[in-house]
């Protein structure tokens, strides 16, 4: 049975909860916590943890729902053969990606700075989907996951905003998928970014999507 979120923008979004499903993406302690990647490159760690809370109030109100769970690591081989020489010069940081560092080698698979952060951690059954590149739908399953399941319509949060969030959603309406980023279940190390993928989004009729509140998605959903 199809739900309608009135509150989203530019206009109300209707989804059927048993055709959409939750995309979290990369909330992995390398970007989040202190000591890790993001921090390596010199942000402000503590914005995207501030919206773990928000993060976890999302997927509950989705799993009550009956949704699809995605979860997404930015993660890469060991031997990084699927990490190019370009991704892992790019800029000046401290340590680079595959180096030793506080959590173990940096955005390396099964390395413990590249789980998913405990408070927002995938249940049993959900999906987990570790990607080499900005976008969850480049080099991984997903797009036939969602094809099998029947999926139409994808809801989004994770970070960053601009980045891998971006990406994802950008690849989705490319494959028609309705896509809505939760906004206070996203967050940027650059607010100023944030803000402007948001109105990027949703500008000219939702050109790549709608967006709404976390509060919109469960005044939408059945309680």
């Amino acid at each position: 049975m199809s739900v309608t979120v009135a509150g989203a923008l530019p206009y109300a979004y209707t989804f059927d909860p048993a055709h959409t499903a939750l995309v979290v993406i990369d909330m992995q302690r390398d970007f989040v916590e202190p000591g890790g990647f993001g921090e390596m490159l010199g942000n402000d760690v503590s914005l995207l943890a501030a919206i773990v809370p928000t993060v976890a109030r999302l997927l509950a109100v989705c799993r009550r729902a009956g949704m699809t769970i995605v979860h997404t690591r930015e993660s890469h081989r060991p031997d990084l053969a699927d990490c190019p020489e370009a991704k892992r010069a790019r800029g000046q940081p401290k340590l680079r990606i595959g180096d030793p560092g506080p959590m173990g080698r940096i955005l390396v698979a099964g390395e413990p700075g590249n789980a998913i952060l405990p408070a927002v951690a995938p249940l049993p059954g959900e999906i987990e989907l570790d990607k080499p590149g900005k976008g969850a739908f480049y080099a991984t399953p997903l797009g036939e996951i969602l094809r099998l399941k029947g999926i139409t319509h994808l809801l989004f949060a994770g970070v960053t905003t601009e980045v891998c969030v971006q990406t994802t959603m950008r690849e989705a309406n490319d494959r028609g998928y309705d896509c809505l980023l939760v906004e206070d279940a996203t967050e940027s190390y650059f607010p100023e970014f944030k803000r402007a993928t948001i109105e990027m989004i949703r500008a000219q009729g939702g050109i790549v999507g709608w967006t709404a509140a976390c509060a919109d998605i469960e005044a939408a959903l059945p309680a």
